[in-house]
Parts: C-alpha cells; structure tokens; sequence
C-alpha cells in the first residue's frame, strides 16, 4: 500500500510527542476504543481499553513519573518504543519498551517489555 510507512511513521512520531509531553488527549487520539495493554504473552491484559491505559498513565503522572522516549522505530504495523522513566523510586533499571501494534491508523495493541532485545524480536525489528 503506497504511502504506508510514511504513515506509520507519522504515527510514531504523534506517539513519541504526547509521550514526552504527557498530552494524554493526543495520546487517546492514536488509541483504538478497545486498545488492550499488558505483559507479552499474558493475555489477561492490565488494560482492556483506551479509558484504562489513559488512567494508567494519569496515575504514573500523578506520582511524578516521567518518561523520556530514547527512541521509535517503525515495522511494518509495529511501532517498537523506547522509554527511560524517571521518578519510580523503586525502580533501580529506568529503561523500559513497548511494542504498539497498528490497525487502521490506530493503536490495538501494546506489549510492555522490560528487555530491549525481546521487544525487537517482537516487534520485527532486526
């Protein structure tokens, strides 16, 4: 399809702003209405819709969670995303990934991964 990985990556690219701005209006923009969020390969998902992953992240940003995306790389309906998180004071190791899958110009999908080379693999990206 013509034009697709411009596409995809325009949308990578509205991801990685209202990540690092907290703009979570922008961010439920680029999120289907049952967006489902969770653990790669537990399928219980913590978030079953775009209302719960927006919570989620108005909760972290609450707390005084930050996230800084280091980088977004696009793959065919993938989107690998790359997170250094600040204020978690439980947390010793701030990087953290997600790969976002892409459906009709929305995000269906996200996989939270807390190893860069797993979610690589996941997403497609070599």
């Amino acid at each position: 399809m013509p034009g697709q990985p411009d596409a995809m990556q325009h949308i990578a690219d509205q991801v990685r702003g209202a990540l690092e701005s907290a703009d979570l209006a922008a961010y439920a923009h680029l999120l289907d209405p049952d967006v489902r969020w969770g653990a790669p390969g537990d399928r219980t998902f913590g978030c079953q819709n775009r209302n719960q992953v927006l919570s989620w992240y108005q909760r972290g940003h609450d707390a005084g969670v930050r996230a800084e995306v280091t980088e977004t790389v696009v793959s065919g309906d993938r989107i690998l995303v790359g997170l250094r998180v600040a204020g978690r004071a439980d947390d010793d190791e701030p990087y953290r990934w997600q790969v976002l899958t892409v459906r009709d110009g929305l995000v269906v999908d996200i996989a939270g991964y807390d190893n860069r080379a797993e979610a690589a693999d996941a997403a497609g990206v070599g």
